[in-house]
């Protein structure tokens, strides 16, 4: 039980270091000082997360069989069963725009119905995840996060003749404004806990010459501040602290790392050698923005369209987008299946951190809503049409989960989109190419 009564801390209390800014995670303490008795009544912040996957599914592995509540978890989806009851598995929806791999990612979250026509012109509509973080701005410190596993590429052509951005990112802040997603975990922490306005490689060396970390810049206030809570929060804001520092460390680690020789892989300053590495990183940056809420909106790239990542740890020594282009062949289907089920094993870790993360009267999975998918379904044709989709977490009581639905009449995916807005409470008229809702609540019974 929090010891302070008399007053409360302010739910967005940060300590202010030398270049850092720390913000600190929902206490008890935060809650209105007059009674702990509305905890429960204290309405949960609710986030939204992207995380996307390129060059589309092996289908015949990734699509459940039944419908509704009794449904059979496919075996790309087998590691997500311990999330079953806040999963959404939804079949037959299309993409808004399928032109070869620019529309699947380049429609992802805006619903775009076309791009450009040449690598110069570049085209699509406000994304989803763009419009909600001109919601949360005003509440956060960071509007929105946008991560990747690559470097970003915004210029040039990637994918037929069109330019890069439809390929590297998913975010598009306008229109004509595609936003470039970072691929550094350095960056991301100083977006996050750094307040010196600068992400550029100098700002960055410069502040690993300090030998300081951002913790020791804030603690004589975290010790003071400590003090005066109760032992929950103690355990709390401990536990918080300890994941900053471990974060912080690695990152480090991989700085000094910079300059060893790898066999045929160049990593700038900041990014791990190894892709578990790398990805385990990004991702605890992402639960330190949620915890802290730093942010409440993140879009997360796996990897971009036409990834040509091997995965030999898994035993696929071939290259991810060739392998893609399977042309139907069995064996090579099973191969890019095992692919498939290593992300959603990367992402059920994932999930399982967020689990284990309290936040006000549940965890943040139970209080974020995670689409995860791909803009392409059968790759080998760059298919359009049943987009490989799920729906996770808890959505702040929003969303029904432990159910798989299937439609019929081959709505788009800006519809899912649209509705999506409606749960997190940012209605709007449309979004790209969206005709109406999606009627997720409705097939309940099913």
């Amino acid at each position: 039980m929090n010891v302070l009564t008399s007053k409360s801390l302010a739910r967005r209390t940060v300590l202010r270091g030398l270049g850092a800014t720390l913000t600190l995670p929902f206490l008890d303490a935060m809650l209105p000082a007059f009674s702990l008795r509305v905890h429960a009544a204290v309405k949960p912040v609710h986030r939204f997360q992207t995380f996307y996957v390129p060059n589309g599914m092996a289908m015949q592995y990734w699509s459940p069989q039944g419908e509704g509540s009794a449904f059979e978890l496919s075996p790309i989806l087998e590691p997500l069963a311990p999330f079953r009851n806040q999963m959404l598995v939804l079949s037959g929806l299309r993409a808004n725009w399928n032109y070869i791999h620019a529309g699947a990612s380049g429609s992802f979250l805006t619903g775009t119905t076309r791009g450009g026509r040449n690598e110069v012109e570049v085209i699509a509509d406000v994304s989803m995840d763009q419009l909600l973080a001109r919601q949360f701005a005003n509440d956060t410190q960071v509007a929105s996060l946008e991560i990747a596993m690559d470097p970003p590429a915004n210029a040039g052509a990637c994918t037929g003749i069109l330019s890069c951005a439809y390929t590297h990112t998913i975010s598009w802040r306008s229109p004509t404004q595609p936003l470039p997603m970072e691929y550094n975990p350095r960056a991301v922490f100083e977006k996050l806990f750094g307040d010196s306005g600068s992400t550029d490689r100098a700002a960055r060396e410069a502040r690993l010459r300090q030998h300081k970390s951002i913790l020791d810049s804030v603690a004589e206030k975290l010790a003071r501040l400590k003090r005066e809570l109760g032992p929950q929060d103690q355990v709390k804001v401990n536990e918080y602290t300890e994941a900053v520092r471990d974060v912080e460390r690695r990152i480090q680690m991989a700085e000094a790392q910079r300059d060893v020789d790898v066999p045929n892989l160049e990593q700038p300053q900041g990014v791990p050698p190894t892709f578990e590495d790398h990805l385990a990183l990004m991702l605890n940056l992402q639960v330190l923005a949620f915890q802290s809420d730093l942010t409440r909106v993140i879009s997360f790239m796996v990897g971009k369209e036409q990834s040509a990542r091997p995965y030999p740890q898994i035993g696929v020594p071939e290259a991810h987008h060739p392998l893609s282009h399977h042309n139907d062949i069995p064996e090579l289907i099973a191969h890019m299946s095992k692919i498939n089920r290593y992300h959603t094993e990367l992402f059920s870790r994932y999930l399982a951190k967020l689990r284990a993360t309290p936040d006000g009267d549940g965890s943040l999975l139970d209080h974020t809503t995670i689409l995860y998918g791909s803009g392409i379904s059968n790759s080998t044709k760059h298919s359009g049409d049943n987009l490989p989709i799920l729906v996770m977490g808890g959505g702040a009581g929003r969303l029904q989960g432990g159910r798989h639905l299937v439609y019929t009449d081959k709505p788009s995916m800006a519809n899912l989109l649209l509705t999506l807005m409606d749960k997190l409470d940012v209605p709007v008229e449309r979004i790209g190419g969206s005709t109406g809702r999606l009627p997720m609540d409705a097939l309940s019974g099913i």
